[in-house]
């Protein structure tokens, strides 16, 4: 099973890795995009102005454009590390054992907006770029990102995606239409008695965190959608069959 993941608007600083190295990310056949926009990124930050009229940043944000321009010299450390917000705090990858740690490395991409998708321990800086975001001297990021992802994906060997990015960054890498996904919404029952769900907001994320922690922590070997209902089922969780092949998680 891959697991693809968002990324997070609000990252940790530091690092205590290596500078990225773009050819050595997961999924090695988007280096050309990856040194692309990384390029694009760099070079908007040699205009503070522009690059925070781009990037729509505030005042107190403009520390940001610093550390885009230092993406490629910066320190790096694993991006489930970097990132933080509700999703990757319900994950705490920090407090797991190694050899969970080793099964995100094996099974998750985070889809970032300057790299693609990457590994869950694949050390990357810190940086401020949005899925929407249109970078001087380069198409949109989708149009950038989203059919070489697609081929990429396609040229893994994983028998079974379980999407949980969000639309935005969904449309940077959709998942190759003979590849075997279900993509996740988390809902919660409207209260009706009638079967009816809502979607939810902030419980979305924590619950897609919570649930890749589970998943680390039991490290099952899926290769279905059936095969994660199964699992689901046996760990306490609440799934079932949603609209267009989706997947509901009741948080």
């Amino acid at each position: 099973m891959l697991i693809l993941l968002p990324p997070s608007e609000t990252k940790r600083p530091g690092g205590r890795g290596a500078p990225v190295d773009l050819d050595t990310l997961a999924l090695p056949a988007l280096s050309a995009q990856r040194h692309a926009v990384a390029d694009a990124l760099v070079a908007l930050s040699a205009d503070p102005d522009a690059a925070a009229r781009v990037l729509k940043l505030s005042e107190r944000q403009r520390g940001d454009i610093d550390a885009n321009a230092q993406l490629r010299r910066s320190p790096t450390m694993p991006a489930v590390d970097r990132y933080t917000g509700v999703l990757f705090d319900a994950l705490d990858a920090a407090t797991l054992a190694p050899a969970a740690r080793r099964w995100l490395g094996a099974h998750v991409l985070v889809q970032s907006a300057p790299f693609g998708p990457v590994g869950a321990l694949d050390g990357i800086p810190a940086y401020r770029l949005a899925a929407g975001t249109a970078l001087p001297g380069l198409p949109s990021l989708r149009r950038t990102w989203a059919d070489a992802v697609t081929a990429a994906l396609a040229a893994t060997d994983a028998p079974f995606v379980l999407d949980l990015r969000s639309e935005a960054y969904a449309a940077l890498g959709p998942v190759p239409a003979g590849l075997p996904s279900r993509y996740v919404r988390v809902v919660a029952d409207s209260g009706a008695g009638d079967g009816a769900v809502r979607a939810l907001n902030h419980f979305n994320k924590h619950a897609k965190g919570a649930l890749v922690r589970e998943l680390a922590l039991a490290r099952p070997r899926i290769r279905s959608a059936a095969g994660f209902a199964r699992w689901a089922e046996q760990a306490g969780l609440r799934v079932r069959e949603g609209v267009a092949g989706e997947l509901e998680l009741f948080a």
